[in-house]
Formats: C-alpha cells, structure tokens, sequence
C-alpha cells in the first residue's frame, strides 16, 4: 500500500486533524516546507469548501508535480572529448550497482551520428580504491557488460587513478567515463575534502569536469538523504540524483524534498537489482507509484 492509500484509508469518512495530517506528510518525507505549503493550501480551501480526503489526495498530487520537472535532462556525450560522470554516495545506497546500471543504460542510447553504428563507449573507473570487495564487484559488472575497467592499488589515491582514467578515456576515443568513487559518510570533512581533490584533479585535464555529479540515494532512509545531499552539494556541487530502493519504499517522498529545497532533480531511478531495473526519472510514472 503506497503513501496515500494508507492516507486516505485512515482519514476517510472523519473530519481532517490537521496536526495528524501534518504529520503523515511529514512522515512521507516531503519535508518541512512542502509539508506547509500543502497544509496551508487545503485550510485555505477549507474556508469556503467542505473538505476530503479526495480533496487532500488532490492538493498534495497538484503540489508535488508543481515542484518536480516533467522531464530530467538527458545525459549526452561531449563532442571529441569523453564526459565524466563522478557517482557519490554514502555506504550501503547501491553506488556500486548504480554505476553499472548508468553504464548499461548510457550503451544502449541510440548514437546520433552517421559515422557510429555501433553503441557509446563506456569506461568504468574504480576509485573506490579504499574496499576491495568494490573494486572486484566493479569488475565482475565490467566483465558482464563488456566494457573497460581502470583501477589501482588498493588504498590508492582515487584522485590519480580518475586522473589516469580520463587519460585512457581521451586516448580510447571513449564518449562516458563513470567514475565510482567510496562511499562515505557526509559528515566526515576529511572524505568530503577527498571528494573535492578528485574535482580538482579532473579539472586539471578539462576544466568543466567533472560534468556529472551524480549521488545516489537510498529511498528508505527518509529525510536522511536529505541531510546528505545538502552536504555533497555543499561540498562539490551535484547536478542531479541517483534514487535505489524505490520499489522497497511506499514512500520515496524524498525525491520531492530535495527539489524542493535544494534544487537537485532526480535523473535515475533503481527499482531492484537487476541491471535492467533502472529508468530515467518519469515525475508521471512517480506520482502514480506515490499517489
């Protein structure tokens, strides 16, 4: 039973508590301020309507596309050069997973030239060179799918081995570098600051890399990935999110409370851990699963 179906099931046929309500959206991981906005749209409606449940439904549906963009932007390879896709995370998100499933979806996109028959080339670079079960699940997915690996040493510097990678990447003609970088904590300044030399360091190669920032978030860990992303985009800059475990969540609110408050759009969807279940962001398909 998905978020408002629960709702609507415990408010139907009683007058709307509106503390309670509050705190099912609230709960639903809209956030604070979308929260708000919803309750006090409805209390306005309330003056001169008799509300319901349905009305609720309708409200929070209207506010939440309001918010989400119809349509993410595509990610498109750079003409002559590869694009860098830089994948952040905390532990335990699916960052690992999710950079093989990116890497699968962006073969398959159809390549917009004559002179190409063939799919985009796609360069896997494991900087996560701090847990070697990372770097073998990476190239167990690089086996499967085909595709180039680079990695280090363990305990390695990630900066100099995405530095190398970009180096094998231009020299490969390769359109998508994705580099998987560790997990970690966004509280600790000292990971974050590694985050920031991995930046840096590409940037030395071309200016405008990386070119995605991508973090991956967990759809169950509520307003925690809030918190989260408002640290990375602190620290680095994010241009869109990654969100997992959206098919273990009857929620998946926090997709809207990022938008919301910090601009950040969600551009991928995980809905298990088959490398085919992985989508582009549709806000349609979401609003249906949510509402």
């Amino acid at each position: 039973m998905n978020f408002l179906q629960s709702l609507a099931q415990h408010f139907a046929g009683k007058p709307i508590d509106w503390e309670e309500l509050e705190e099912s959206l609230i709960r639903a991981d809209l956030g604070v301020p979308m929260t708000m906005r919803i309750i006090k749209t409805l209390q306005d409606r309330e003056a001169w309507s008799v509300m319901g449940i349905n009305d609720v439904v309708k409200v929070v549906r209207e506010e939440i596309a309001r918010i989400l963009p119809a349509n993410p932007a595509p990610i498109q390879p750079l003409p002559g050069q590869p694009k860098v896709i830089l994948l952040l995370g905390v532990n335990g998100t699916g960052k690992t997973t999710s950079t093989a499933k990116l890497a699968r979806y962006l073969q398959q996109q159809p390549v917009r030239s004559a002179s190409r028959t063939d799919r985009y080339a796609v360069l896997l670079a494991a900087a996560d060179t701090f847990r070697a079960a990372a770097i073998e699940q990476l190239g167990i997915w690089a086996e499967r799918l085909g595709v180039e690996m680079v990695r280090g040493q363990y305990n390695s510097d990630p900066a100099a081995l995405c530095y190398e990678a970009y180096q094998a990447a231009t020299k490969r003609g390769v359109q998508f570098l994705l580099c998987d970088t560790a997990g970690r904590m966004h509280t600790k300044t000292n990971l974050m600051a590694e985050l920031q030399k991995v930046k840096r360091t590409l940037g030395k190669q071309d200016p405008s890399a990386p070119h995605e920032t991508l973090l991956v978030v967990d759809a169950t860990t509520g307003g925690n990935g809030l918190s989260q992303a408002r640290e990375f985009q602190s620290a680095i800059g994010l241009t869109g999110l990654i969100v997992t475990k959206l098919d273990g969540s009857g929620k998946g609110g926090i997709v809207v409370a990022i938008q919301d408050e910090l601009g950040i759009p969600t551009r991928f969807v995980g809905t298990g851990e088959q490398l085919e279940a992985f989508a582009p962001f549709d806000r349609q398909v979401y609003l249906d699963n949510l509402l």
